[in-house]
């Protein structure tokens, strides 16, 4: 019933799958961890601009692509900690940065885990040590992204033992050919829209005419947010951990994606510290996130 296997395509490409299901999704870890592809009964959920993935000197538009150690950016691209000025381009560095495989498993469903572990390059942006996991785990019409951060400062290298500052979320790019026809439930009356730097208020639709729309919804009173495709009969469901108290809306005219993006904090937290995580030395900590297909 389920299964997974590799092709070498331009990256190293691990397809799984849920036959029974008639489910699929395409993982390539060198690529910044990324989810690539997800189908579900022949049905293609994800966009991916094929020509930005090719070229590995650009940030990927497409698939579910990692935040971390922020989301959104900074003004300037720099932070300061501890009096120090360090620079970080927008959502942080993993997505850009190879990962490897952990472990596969198609026992009871098709996953694999992938993980980052910090490198000189990520300790000169981010003076921590650390380490990522993320096991995507695809069975029936759903898929679950399971986290686990872990701060290893002091205990390996010369980092000293602190604790560790950071936000992380997920960027999925949901392909929609008729964003008239989209409706939302997102756990928010209203958000902030960062192009016009004006709050608005959201009554469960978009208008696909503006040239882009960037919104960012909390406090959040919900742990899940869908959007439904009335061209297709389709609802895509978004569940989250409570950690995450953001939800970010971006589209752009012209372009065949939604971005629905669970955030655990706001763009700039690591100036301000809004929402920031803290993470203990020699600790870990797990988040998930969940998504099903439903066809109406």
């Amino acid at each position: 019933m389920f299964a997974i296997a590799l092709n070498q395509k331009q990256y190293k490409t691990y397809t799984l799958c849920d036959h029974k299901a008639e489910s699929i999704l395409e993982v390539v870890p060198e690529r910044g961890g990324l989810i690539t592809r997800w189908s579900v009964k022949g049905e293609e959920l994800l966009y991916m601009d094929e020509e930005r993935f090719a070229d590995p000197s650009l940030t990927v538009r497409g698939g579910i692509p990692i935040l971390f150690p922020i989301c959104g950016n900074l003004p300037d691209n720099s932070y300061t900690y501890q009096n120090r000025e360090y620079g970080l381009k927008q959502h942080g560095f993993a997505r850009d940065l190879p990962w490897t495989v952990r472990k596969q498993d198609q026992t009871n469903a098709a996953s694999i885990t992938v993980g980052l572990t910090s490198n000189d390059e990520t300790r000169s942006l981010y003076p921590f040590d650390f380490e990522l996991e993320f096991t995507y785990t695809l069975k029936g019409n759903g898929l679950e992204i399971f986290q686990r951060y872990t701060n290893l400062s002091g205990l390996v290298n010369s980092m000293p033992p602190e604790s560790m500052p950071f936000s992380t979320g997920l960027h999925p790019y949901l392909w929609v050919p008729d964003k008239s026809q989209l409706r939302f439930h997102i756990p928010a009356m209203q958000y902030w829209d960062q192009p016009t730097e004006s709050l608005q208020d959201f009554r469960g639709y978009f208008d696909p005419n503006v040239e882009e729309i960037d919104g960012i919804f909390g406090p959040l009173t919900g742990l899940g947010a869908t959007m439904t495709d009335l061209s297709r009969n389709l609802r895509l469901c978004l569940n989250y951990s409570a950690a995450y108290s953001r939800v970010v809306f971006w589209t752009v005219r012209g372009k065949d994606y939604v971005c629905l993006e669970p955030w655990s904090a706001p763009r700039n937290a690591m100036n301000t510290g809004q929402l920031l995580t803290h993470l203990k030395p020699g600790t870990s900590f797990e988040m998930v996130v969940y998504l099903m297909a439903t066809f109406l």
